[in-house]
């Protein structure tokens, strides 16, 4: 049996899992399902193509490194394949994201055939994971006279990988779902007992909060498909714990935007809140991955006639709630005005969630 085959029927164990196909990460598989592409009367080569096309990890992956150099091959015209036009290997090394991609732009964009050099400088404007050994080639590049190079980094320094990206909705509505009452814990988001499956995502992604709390995010989902589902950390904080970066991913596959067509089960934006907004490293992550993380301040300690906070009979402040965020509420998110909206009532300012930090040097 060969490796393609022990795909094969690890696809079939994880039907019964309820599991799509794993996505491909290694360079023996990948190699074998561009052979069978290549070859025109291969049984596998249509479920190849889909392999190859949309469940090849990008990145620095060994598969990434053979899919990246067959892409070169079609581009440059050694390899021909109906399904994958020059342009569209163009386009799917756009979507690969840094590493053996970026180094097979650069080939291309520093190579001889100017038209492919020109169309290959254009993708790499917009990308953005370099590593210095590809940055020293730009500048090898334009020392030389390279006016290709050249061009790259007069982009680079005008930031266009960062200008050209469409703008913010300046209105985005979501509904809301409450994880849980007090502090959401990133184990609850992403449980360190499932550590083991994190780079699994679609499996692990199964861990997040509970089985029922993942259909109620699904049924929300479908009753609003207009709509980003808002996770919720009601009379506490959301995100405490340092499974940040695999709770984040978590919370962006069942809430986020697809990153990208041709790469599975990699989300970003998702959209949280707590009462009392969200653990300082956890919205770090989230703003990395595109996400907000809003304050809401739905809760407000009560106060006495002389302005002392009242307690429970455990010594506890009397909470009172300013505005309901209850499961399947509909708001939106303003992010010109930074308010947050339920219908035309302004329900609570929002400016720290959709204002960028202010950092500051000492030189």
């Amino acid at each position: 049996m060969n490796t393609y085959e022990e795909y094969i029927q690890e696809i079939e164990e994880r039907k019964k899992q309820g599991l799509s196909p794993k996505p491909i990460d290694g360079s023996e598989l990948i190699a074998e399902v561009i052979a069978q592409i290549k070859d025109s009367g291969n049984e596998h080569r249509k479920e190849s193509l889909n392999f190859f096309i949309f469940n090849t990890l990008p990145g620095t992956t060994s598969a990434a490194e053979g899919k990246a150099a067959f892409l070169k091959e079609i581009i440059l015209g050694s390899s021909v394949v109906e399904e994958i036009t020059p342009t569209f290997a163009l386009e799917l090394l756009s979507h690969m994201k840094g590493g053996p991609s970026v180094r097979v732009l650069l080939d291309l964009a520093l190579g001889d055939d100017e038209s492919i050099a020109r169309e290959a400088a254009e993708v790499l404007k917009t990308q953005v994971f370099l590593y210095e050994a590809d940055t020293d080639r730009l500048e090898e590049g334009f020392k030389a006279g390279n006016a290709i190079a050249k061009d790259i980094l007069e982009s680079y320094s005008k930031a266009e990988f960062f200008t050209r990206l469409p703008e913010v909705d300046e209105k985005i509505e979501v509904v809301t779902y409450i994880a849980g009452e007090g502090d959401i814990s990133t184990d609850l988001l992403s449980p360190g007992n499932q550590a083991h499956s994190r780079s699994d995502r679609e499996l692990h992604g199964k861990c997040l909060i509970s089985e029922k709390a993942q259909e109620e995010i699904t049924a929300l989902k479908e009753e609003h498909p207009d709509k980003r589902v808002m996770l919720i950390a009601e009379k506490g904080t959301m995100g405490v714990g340092s499974s940040r970066m695999s709770g984040v991913n978590n919370v962006a596959l069942w809430t986020g935007k697809q990153a990208s067509k041709y790469v599975p089960f990699v989300n970003f934006a998702p959209i949280v809140a707590g009462t009392n907004g969200i653990s300082p490293i956890f919205l770090t992550t989230v703003s990395v991955t595109g996400g907000i993380g809003i304050d809401l301040n739905n809760w407000i300690k009560k106060l006495d006639a002389d302005g002392n906070t009242v307690l429970d009979g455990n010594g506890d402040p009397v909470l009172e709630q300013t505005y309901s965020v209850e499961t399947g509420k509909v708001l939106t998110i303003n992010t010109k005005e930074k308010k947050l909206y339920e219908g035309d009532k302004e329900l609570v300012d929002i400016s720290p969630a959709l204002t960028p930090p202010i950092t500051q040097t000492n030189w």
